[in-house]
């Protein structure tokens, strides 16, 4: 899937083949789901962990780790890790930060249609903040969301670069 990019340990590479292969079936079923109900099946978040993970070298955290999805092992910064499916022009929102937790930065994974990653862009802990805190928009300040223009012009682009 993303041969130019072989962080995982041995440990970590064993447990990600199978992994591999499953999320090559359930993208599948998803799309297909998609186009026929109309509504997403609720995957997007775990694709785009696993993709991050394996694209950026991260180490995945255990189910339900507060705060944070990921930790970065150069420098053991702590990362939630977001997704969004584009399957129309208008990108939408960032899932809901939860800002009461404990993390460095939050990385947002886009993906296509077909679920494979596009972007990755990563914005630093203060810099969301501050962003969700700014007066004016209820989406922002209590659903702790924004939009993804809005998410992309407080962070880097991290892949491809």
């Amino acid at each position: 899937m993303y041969p130019k990019f072989q962080h995982c340990t041995q440990r970590s590479d064993k447990m990600t083949r199978p992994v591999r292969e499953i999320l090559k079936e359930v993208k599948e079923l998803a799309i297909e789901y998609y186009e026929t109900t109309g509504k997403p099946l609720g995957i997007t978040g775990e694709i785009g962990e696993f993709a991050a993970s394996e694209i950026m070298g991260l180490e995945l955290t255990g189910a339900r780790q507060e705060g944070y999805d990921a930790i970065r092992s150069s420098d053991g910064s702590r990362i939630q890790v977001k997704a969004r499916r584009l399957v129309s022009v208008n990108p939408g929102r960032v899932p809901k930060i939860d800002t009461d937790k404990e993390f460095d930065s939050v990385m947002l994974v886009m993906l296509g249609k077909d679920y494979e990653v596009r972007e990755i862009w990563e914005a630093r802990r203060e810099a969301v903040i501050t962003r969700l805190d700014e007066p004016g928009s209820k989406a922002r300040n209590e659903r702790r969301s924004m939009g993804v223009s809005q998410f992309k012009s407080i962070a880097t682009k991290v892949w491809p670069l």
